[in-house]
C-alpha cells in the first residue's frame, strides 16, 4: 500500500474516533461498507477508509455547503441533503471534521425539539458549540432555517 493510502486510511481511524467519543454518537458499520455515526435515529455522516465521508444534512445547510467549497455534492444521490466529501491526505482532516461536526450538531438540534430528544440530549449546548465552529452567516442561515 502506498505512504498515501496509508496516511488517508490513518487519518480515516482517526476520524472515526473522534466522531465515535462524541456525546450519544453510535458508530457502527453501514450497510454499503464503511463505519456510519449515527444520533439516535438519524444518520449524521458514513466513512469509507480510502476517505470517501458521505455526510447527511438538511438540503438548504448541503447547498450552502457546496456553494462555499467547504463539500461536494453526493456521488449518487445528487439531489438529496447528502454530501460527499474526499479524504485525500491527513491534512484534510481538520475540515473532515468540521463538517462531521456541523452535521452532528444539526440533528442533536432537531432531535431536541422532540420530547424525548430534548431531555436525552439535553446536555449538547449546540449553539455554543455551532459559534465555536465559525460557520459564515450563509452556513449558519441555513443551519438555524432562516433567511440569510
Amino acid at each position: 500500500m502506498s505512504s498515501e493510502r496509508v496516511a488517508v486510511s490513518e487519518t480515516v481511524e482517526r476520524l472515526i474516533d473522534e466522531v465515535g467519543s462524541w456525546p450519544h454518537v453510535a458508530v457502527g458499520e453501514h450497510r454499503f461498507g464503511g463505519t456510519e455515526f449515527r444520533v439516535g435515529p438519524r444518520e449524521i455522516g458514513h466513512v469509507h477508509a480510502w476517505g470517501m465521508l458521505d455526510i447527511a444534512y438538511l438540503r438548504a445547510l448541503r447547498d450552502v455547503l457546496i456553494e462555499e467549497g467547504h463539500t461536494g455534492e453526493h456521488h449518487l444521490l445528487v439531489e438529496s441533503g447528502w454530501t460527499t466529501y474526499r479524504i485525500g491526505a491527513e491534512d484534510e482532516y481538520d475540515h473532515a471534521r468540521w463538517l462531521l461536526r456541523l452535521s452532528y450538531l444539526y440533528h442533536v438540534a432537531v432531535l431536541q425539539k422532540t420530547p424525548a430528544g430534548a431531555e436525552e440530549l439535553a446536555d449538547v449546548d449546540v449553539h455554543a458549540e455551532l459559534a465555536e465552529l465559525a460557520p459564515s452567516e450563509a452556513v449558519r442561515a441555513a443551519f438555524e432555517r432562516r433567511a440569510a
